[in-house]
């Protein structure tokens, strides 16, 4: 066949041919004399091209906007089979979702990833997630949402965590206070009791500095992850809702094309059989009778049209907001983790500023102790507590 052209097979076993690109079908095999469409295609709606695979039913619009008697100029079971669902046509539904057939043609391009080279979510997560089995069991929008409500819970356990860290922070500091009081080895005296009392002071300090860590935590670090959380859970419950009820509206209007498939399909079976028993006898009563068939039919066919370009919207918007939607989560889990990454870079610093300044606690410590001089306190304890100088001496007789 030339190229563009299929061949296809009516109810009855007769081989007829469809040209992709102009819609245009005969009954007589196309030689290479046809080149070129000899109309242009039929307009598509605003789904993206790549999800358009039931726009075919367009060509299908010069059948039915004809009059009865331009009608009846045309093969019949051509016209029934150019509005059936045939999957090589218009793809494959699932859960109301169309989708273009596997096999790549020429004229059926491969499609083009939206963001190539970002693996973002709205490039992957358009078919349903399968079980084990292989029962789909999970929608692609539902596995970006359970990533995105993951997130959410760890971001929770991290400030549980951060929680947990002041608590103990703030017992710490507490049991620091209490034993910078203590009255143990208060009585050492010279330079290693300066030291001595040097090194509680510095108990003291250090349950300062972590008092104030576990404060600076509390409101640098816990405070705002937890913000961030009720925020990001808002916005995921409002995304949520909002594809629910746009895959509601696709399921029903997918639900009205199939009711308008099959009342076609019924109408085009009577038209055939009114046109079978045809009886010259009856002449005008039959045609009256295939005449009217004829209207129910035409009619059929444009509420098919209809329903099935209400279909397309609701496909159209469905595909719009989900595109939205996974890029605006991108967005949210970015920030997530950005913000995380930011809160515990805080927390990283905290801590640096608190090992410093237990460090400076501590220095004065070290410096008293490698002052400490045991001949320098034994002659301040002996000019304080000496009893006299002079020493005894053999007694003379």
């Amino acid at each position: 066949l030339p190229q563009g052209w299929r061949c296809y097979m009516s109810p009855e076993g007769c081989r007829y041919y469809v040209n992709t690109g102009s819609k245009e079908t005969t009954w007589e095999r196309p030689s290479a004399a046809y080149g070129t469409p000899v109309r242009p295609p039929a307009q598509r709606n605003s789904l993206p091209e790549e999800l358009n695979v039931i726009s075919l039913l367009s060509s299908s619009s010069s059948f039915l906007s004809s009059s009865p008697s331009d009608v009846s100029q045309k093969p019949l079971s051509l016209v029934s089979h150019s509005l059936q669902f045939d999957s090589q046509f218009f793809g494959i539904q699932i859960n109301c979702v169309t989708f273009p057939l596997p096999s790549v043609t020429p004229d059926q391009p491969e499609q083009q990833l939206l963001k190539p080279n970002e693996w973002s979510y709205c490039d992957y997560f358009w078919t349903d997630k399968k079980d084990p089995q292989g029962t789909p069991s999970v929608g692609g929008f539902e596995v970006l949402l359970q990533k995105q409500l993951k997130g959410k819970q760890m971001q929770k356990e991290m400030a549980e965590f951060v929680r947990e860290r002041i608590k103990i922070e703030d017992e710490y500091s507490k049991n620091l206070s209490k034993l910078s009081q203590s009255p143990l080895a208060a009585q050492e005296e010279g330079t290693l009791g300066e030291a001595w009392a040097q090194l509680k002071r510095s108990c003291h300090d250090e349950a300062e500095v972590h008092l104030k860590f576990s404060n600076k935590l509390q409101c640098e670090v816990e405070k705002p992850l937890l913000t961030f959380r009720d925020n990001f859970k808002k916005e995921l419950k409002k995304y949520d809702h909002h594809i629910i009820d746009l895959r509601k509206q696709l399921a029903s209007r997918y639900a009205g094309v199939e009711k308008a498939r099959k009342a076609l399909a019924d109408r085009q079976k009577d038209l055939e059989v009114k046109t079978q028993q045809l009886d010259i006898k009856h002449m005008n009563k039959h045609e009256e009778d295939i005449k009217k068939a004829r209207r129910k039919s035409t009619q059929a066919g444009d509420d098919l049209m209809h329903n099935v370009d209400l279909y397309n919207r609701a496909q159209s918007k469905w595909f719009e907001e989900m595109v939205t939607t996974s890029l605006e989560l991108e967005r949210l889990e970015v920030e997530r983790v950005e913000m995380i990454r930011q809160n515990l870079r805080q927390y990283t610093t905290l801590r640096h500023e608190t090992d410093m300044f237990n460090q400076s606690t501590v220095e004065p410590v070290d410096q008293l102790l490698q002052s400490v001089d045991p001949a320098k306190d034994r002659e301040l304890w002996v000019q304080e507590h000496k009893t006299g100088e002079l020493r005894p001496v053999d007694m003379d007789i």
